[in-house]
């Protein structure tokens, strides 16, 4: 009865672990490297960045459309303003028909002659202005206006910031692709590692397996007297040996597992099954050996990064030549204070309309705008140098990246054509023992070229695979590149 039990709950462990299995999910290359777009920070950043980059070309567009700002402000002032320190007090004057003019009033003595005193005339009548009437109450002022301005014409300096913008756009859409090719590679690289240990995780259990025959043989033909104690701890070691290295395949499984899981922005912890574990890896003929680098150069990420770079610090060459020219604007104004300014300080709201036109032409600055403008020139011609190199470099990359696509696929048939002679000579070894022709140590060393044999072709079958993404994103073609206004 307890037997029964034991065996009911083995049966329902492997049912549990077979529907465990069943409902891992199996991802495929093609997801891995949607989730890692989806998910990677860099591409979050670089997304971002197009974000940006395209409301700064909206904002340099605005540039060319008049403006309209509100200007508010208030004072408090302590004292006020008094045009006056006393009351005055002005002399008059009178109508002389006699001459046809007006001559002053003025206090005459006994001969008629005006009365002086310090030096003046003294007026016989006078016109007061007193002081409070020239006395301002300015303790709260309040003024505002509303200003439209309008550029005409400002050296170039708008054209070429929107030139700036849209380039800095591209500069950003080229950087996304940049990035996306990167976080590809490193997708591809994680993706077929896990693929390779799964396989030499497999291939380690097929060696244990065969070990582990081995020894019931040598164990078998030593009860029967046919085979020494030596055989038989030789073949043992060999198999602790075995399980050693399929312990530490499948740890470094594990843990290849969740290096893709982090590229791909799941748990550590996800239970996923790569589409590409279970079945014979497809390997595509010979890459091309010639290829068109304008084409090449023209879906480059970094090479058009360059060149964005190159044609923004033409445009800021512009903007700094626009520094030495003219400019033109029209502007158009309504502004008010309290108290009026234009009815003798009342405490009321009141204004006026002002329409103008600003001319700024520069004259003299003791060159510092010119070598401005010559510092910005010499930063484009930098850039232009910088993206001839870069291209000579891309040149050599491709180069580099087709030898050795084409000497993997090389050295992947002749990693299958050794495989082929490994399994036969293993057969043949395995047949000669069964028959006592051989000995245990030549199974074993028969056994470990087997080995050798299917973990190189193993590492070629990856090395074609990887070595064919490192082409695609030599010649651009790892992201599609979106088409640039």
């Amino acid at each position: 009865m307890k037997r029964t039990l034991q065996h009911i709950i083995i049966a329902l462990a492997i049912i549990l672990q077979a529907t465990i299995g069943a409902m891992a999910q199996t991802v495929s290359l093609d997801s891995c490297r949607n989730m890692a777009l989806r998910n990677n920070k860099q591409m979050q950043i670089t997304r971002e960045q197009q974000h940006g980059a395209n409301y700064q070309r909206k904002a340099a567009k605005a540039a060319y459309l008049p403006s309209l700002d509100f200007s508010g402000m208030y004072i408090y002032n302590q004292k006020n303003i008094s045009l006056l320190e006393s009351d005055q007090m002005l002399p008059t004057m009178s109508f002389d028909p006699q001459t046809g003019g007006y001559n002053y009033n003025l206090v005459t003595d006994a001969t008629g002659a005006p009365l002086i005193v310090n030096g003046q005339p003294v007026p016989s009548t006078v016109a007061v202005i007193p002081k409070s009437a020239m006395t301002f109450d300015i303790h709260n002022v309040f003024a505002g206006a509303v200003t439209l301005t309008q550029p005409i014409y400002m050296g170039g300096k708008i054209r070429a910031m929107n030139e700036m913008t849209r380039y800095a756009e591209h500069l950003a859409q080229s950087s996304h692709n940049a990035a996306a090719a990167e976080v590809i590679c490193n997708v591809d690289a994680a993706y077929w590692q896990v693929v390779s240990l799964k396989a030499k995780y497999e291939l380690a259990q097929s060696y244990v397996n065969l070990l582990d025959t081995l020894s019931r043989n040598v164990d078998a033909m030593l009860a029967q007297g046919v085979a020494t104690r030596a055989d038989q701890l030789s073949v043992a070691v060999k198999l602790n040996e075995a399980n050693v290295d399929l312990t530490k395949v499948q740890n470094g499984l594990a843990l290849a597992r969740m290096a893709l899981a982090q590229v791909c922005g799941l748990p550590l912890n996800e239970t996923f099954t790569l589409a590409d574990e279970n079945r014979e890896i497809e390997i595509e003929q010979l890459p091309a050996s010639t290829y068109d680098m304008d084409e090449v150069y023209s879906r480059r990420g970094e090479l058009q990064s360059l060149e964005a770079a190159v044609k923004i610090y033409e445009a800021k060459a512009k903007v700094e030549r626009a520094a030495m020219l003219p400019s033109v604007a029209v502007m158009g104004t309504y502004s008010f204070t309290n108290p009026n300014l234009f009815n003798g300080f009342q405490k009321e709201f009141n204004g006026m309309f002002s329409v103008g036109a600003v001319l700024k032409i520069p004259l003299w600055h003791w060159g510092g705008n010119y070598n401005k403008y010559r510092s910005a020139k010499s930063e484009s011609i930098v850039r232009r140098l910088q993206l001839e190199e870069a291209r000579e470099k891309v040149e050599l990359q491709v180069s580099q990246a087709s030898f050795k696509a084409k000497e993997s696929i090389k050295t992947y048939t002749m990693t299958r054509s050794n495989l082929a002679k490994a399994e036969e000579n293993l057969r043949q070894a395995q047949l000669g023992f069964s028959e006592g022709v051989l000995t245990s140590d030549d199974v074993m060393t028969a056994q470990t070229a087997w080995l050798k044999a299917n973990s190189e072709n193993i590492d070629a079958q990856i090395d074609v695979q990887l070595c064919n993404v490192y082409l695609s994103k030599a010649l651009g073609t790892l992201v599609p590149t979106q088409p640039q206004e």
